[in-house]
């Protein structure tokens, strides 16, 4: 299917924006500013053709969704409806499949990211004063510590090692191959971005994520966040710095990753540790944190303080606009340590190339076949590396043919379970570093497994869309809130499994469920222990994620509350996700897994695995330090094989 087409599905989609986001009265005594956030709708903004000219630019299944809920609401004549009306047939639609349901969540996002995040030629939007969003601060010189040279392409590249991606995993390889002498070429879907051209603005920064930030699986059950920008998802995260867990690290190495639980694995870990120069000494707690602190003492967990990969000289002013890149330079990102020893080492990288597949001859590999700007690239390469993220990579090794049976299995995402407080005075989460506190304390707590407790920003475009629609009056009135929000979430240790699979346009997309037993009864946990935690620290009010509303206002029966999140249906609970793992899993076993204990496809030789995707199984940490050391470990590999005579495959 492609996006709506005729004059009736357009009717229907202004007739949707403007059931979400209607003209209404304002209250009494209400200021200009006031006045015109809840006069002016979205028919008045304009909003609905800013939806539709979007909708060209989304996956295959969200424009199928889209396009579903459309023409069912078509059927019904919806545009004709009434507002009390219109708003009862989006609620009724979304009951009716999942795959309306993921129609209606797209309309409903992308009508109020619009409303909240669309700015001026002045990086403004007239609604962030009255629900008290400040926007970005002004940086007038933009620090950057230096830019990367990106190369010029005439069509054919040749180079010992061409490294696809340039993330946490494809920088390691690249940086420690080009040292070694080899020539290397990185390839990078996304573009080049950096401290000169970072203006911390939300709708702006969606460039830098994969497909703009609007990646859904097809139940929509997880949102998912990835990067796709020069440095990968280390130049949009939040900076979180955890080492592998001692159980991990024994598991994988039981499931072929030899020696990983020994010295060796922790040298990896430290060569990585110093080149980010990670510490504590930079990490102070923002009064979202400090919240989530209070809220955890008064049940009796502990806190630890989160390292970072900071610089000593980190702002908090900018911090909580990070995951729209740092714009005052202090955040070391392998755009600044691993990209750039690449590139001094002799690297050239080719930026906006988006890899279709990998060419090899006689079970070996033999380059990659890309295309930048509608036209055709190939380069030459007996050594290719596979970087492009838990995501991209399999979609990589299926559109090439290669990889095994497991390719696109045993998908991990570290599931994100997000409960809102809403405080009587302003916590004003967007201020301040993202992440700086963490809890273990609840890592196992279902069987051996859990989630990790930690605070997260507060991006006003995601919570104008995701908070439950509770009729536009309400949700006008929520968002007036937005000051008052402390935001934290659950990070779950997964322990069933998604899949990556090609969807009919030759791309990359997710099939993932809350449909394993001991996951949900964790995504249940979560959100109880996340709202007593929020109760404790004094919130007046608490909502959750999930498709219909769970909220709770002080003065109401709290056990009723909690009673109500640890028995909720798993098709209304909506995950996020930041951390896609273990579609191109390592492990002795070529049917379970796509490359050898070091990295190298079991059946292709000169092809091997660098990135998040390389981990067996979710780590039930941030996973940033681990898949850059497993990379060093990798790249060791790989110049070892490359300088010996004949390379082996397995083992």
């Amino acid at each position: 299917m492609s996006e709506p087409q005729g004059p009736d599905t357009t009717k229907t989609l202004s007739a949707v924006c403007d059931a979400f986001l209607p003209s209404l009265p304002p209250p009494d005594a209400a200021g200009a500013a006031l006045a015109q956030f809840y006069r002016d709708g979205a028919l008045v903004r304009g909003i609905e053709h800013t939806v539709r000219a979007g909708l060209a630019g989304l996956t295959a299944n969200l424009r199928d969704a889209v396009r579903a809920v459309l023409e069912h609401l078509t059927a019904q004549g919806f545009a004709g409806l009434g507002l009390d009306e219109r708003v009862r047939a989006l609620a009724t639609a979304a009951e009716h499949s999942a795959v309306l349901r993921l129609g209606v969540r797209q309309l409903r996002a992308m009508t109020f990211g619009t409303f909240v995040g669309a700015v001026d030629e002045q990086g403004r939007n007239p609604v962030w004063p009255v629900i008290g969003y400040p926007g970005p601060p002004a940086l007038e010189i933009a620090r950057a510590p230096g830019r990367i040279t990106v190369t010029a392409l005439d069509g054919e590249l040749a180079a010992d090692v061409c490294v696809i991606g340039s993330g946490a995993g494809g920088a390691v390889i690249a940086a420690r191959a080009a040292q070694a002498g080899l020539s290397v070429v990185i390839v990078e879907a996304g573009p080049r971005r950096d401290e000169t051209d970072f203006d911390q603005i939300d709708s702006h920064a969606g460039e830098m994520f994969l497909r703009g930030g609007a990646l859904y699986s097809d139940s929509g059950s997880v949102g998912v966040l990835a990067g796709s920008v020069l440095g990968g998802g280390t130049l949009i995260n939040s900076m979180v710095c955890l080492r592998t867990p001692a159980a991990i690290r024994e598991q994988w190495a039981a499931e072929g990753l030899s020696g990983l639980d020994g010295p060796e694995f922790d040298q990896y870990t430290d060569l990585v540790w110093e080149a980010l120069g990670v510490t504590t000494d930079a990490t102070v707690h923002n009064a979202n944190t400090r919240a989530m602190i209070t809220g955890l003492a008064a049940l009796g967990y502990a806190h630890h303080a989160l390292p970072r990969n900071a610089k000593l000289t980190d702002e908090p002013a900018y911090c909580g606009f990070c995951n729209a890149g740092c714009r005052s330079g202090n955040k070391s990102s392998v755009l600044h340590t691993y990209l750039q020893s690449a590139v001094d080492a002799g690297a050239r990288i080719v930026t906006d190339c988006t890899v279709d597949r990998i060419s090899t001859h006689e079970g070996h590999a033999s380059g990659v076949l890309a295309t930048r700007g509608g036209k055709p690239v190939r380069i030459a390469a007996r050594t290719v590396v596979v970087a492009a993220g838990g995501v991209e990579s399999p979609a990589v090794l299926l559109r090439s043919g290669i990889g095994g049976p497991a390719v696109g299995k045993n998908l991990r995402l570290h599931p994100a379970w997000i409960v809102t407080g809403v405080y009587d005075q302003p916590v004003e989460a967007w201020s301040g570093q993202i992440q700086s506190a963490v809890s273990f304390d609840l890592a196992h707590c279902e069987d051996g497994t859990g989630f990790l407790v930690e605070s997260l920003t507060l991006n006003p475009l995601t919570w104008a869309g995701q908070t439950p629609f509770r009729g536009p009056a309400e949700h006008r009135r929520t968002l007036r809130d937005l000051p008052c929000f402390a935001t934290w979430h659950g990070v779950a240790h997964d322990h069933g499994s998604g899949e990556v699979y090609l969807d009919r346009e030759g791309r990359a997309a997710i099939r993932w469920d809350l449909d394993d037993e001991y996951d949900l009864r964790v995504a249940r946990r979560a959100h109880t222990e996340l709202a007593r935690m929020h109760r404790a620290a004094g919130a007046r009010e608490i909502f959750t994620f999930h498709w219909n509303d769970h909220s709770w206002r002080r003065g109401e029966d709290f056990d009723a509350y909690l009673a109500r999140l640890a028995h909720a249906p798993a098709a209304e609970h909506t995950a996020f996700s930041a951390h896609q793992m273990g579609s191109c899993r390592l492990g002795a076993d070529p049917s379970a897994s796509v490359a050898d204990g070091r990295g190298q496809l079991h059946d292709i030789a000169g092809v091997w695995i660098g990135d998040a995707s390389a981990l067996p199984t979710a780590p039930g940490v941030n996973p940033m330090i681990t898949v850059m050391a497993l990379a060093e470990r990798t790249a060791a590999a790989l110049v070892a094989s490359v300088r010996a005579p004949a390379p082996s495959v397995g083992g």
